[in-house]
């Protein structure tokens, strides 16, 4: 057991110096110019160790996409019907934080994926797992009908959209407090897809009659 936790400590302090080598030399030398070698060599590592730790230099970028969607998932299976607006927006609050608790790599992540297309793409396809991930619930309490999940898919939508401008401004460096931005963005997604209220029903009575108004109003009450 001692010597399990000692390789584990061992792989994640060799997978954090190679995201820290990778990311400084895809500042200074550019994506395309920096090599697994380089990388490698940078952060004291064998190769064969590289590739045991992320299997391509796009996994350093994108390192933890695979643990932060099973947390989503965690905490939308966690939920109910009743509280399933609120599951989703606690979801949503569990991606945004962990790239604004990454910092410094968060920010130089962004630069590279807005100049180096493949990158980009990967970052694409990465939104989109997030986006099914949440149709699915959401149309999961659905009642299966064309309306719901065309309401689900939308709703998927508008979250996935909500959470990337709040990290993108977090991320240029131009919101101060993405904890109250991406509150008030979810209340916004909220407030367009919760249900309709249903409008007390209403009645107008027209009462003919010689009765005392007083019994007539007490019939009424009554029924």
């Amino acid at each position: 057991m001692t010597q399990s936790r000692e390789e584990d400590r061992r792989g994640r302090s060799a997978a954090a110096a190679i995201v820290d080598a990778a990311f400084r030399l895809f500042h200074e030398f550019g994506y395309d110019e920096t090599s697994v070698d380089d990388i490698a060599a940078a952060a004291g590592v064998s190769r064969s160790s590289f590739f045991r730790l992320f299997g391509s230099k796009e996994m350093v970028i994108f390192p933890e996409h695979d643990a932060i969607l099973a947390a989503v998932e965690e905490r939308l299976a966690a939920s109910t019907q009743k509280s399933a607006i609120l599951a989703v927006s606690d979801a949503v609050r569990v991606v945004l934080f962990h790239y604004i608790a990454e910092g410094p790599h968060a920010r130089r992540r962004y630069q590279l994926t807005s100049t180096v297309p493949a990158l980009r793409e990967r970052e694409l396809i990465s939104g989109a797992r997030y986006q099914q991930l949440f149709r699915q619930y959401i149309s999961a309490w659905g009642d299966g009908s064309e309306e719901s999940e065309r309401r689900a898919e939308l709703m998927a939508a508008a979250v996935v959209a909500s959470h990337n401008h709040v990290l993108r401004r977090w991320l240029r460096e131009e919101c101060e407090d993405p904890h109250l931005e991406i509150d008030e963005a979810m209340a916004q997604v909220n407030a367009l897809f919760a249900p309709d209220p249903v409008a007390a029903p209403r009645a107008i009575v027209v009462v003919r009659t010689d009765q005392d108004l007083d019994a007539v109003a007490e019939q009424l009450r009554s029924l």
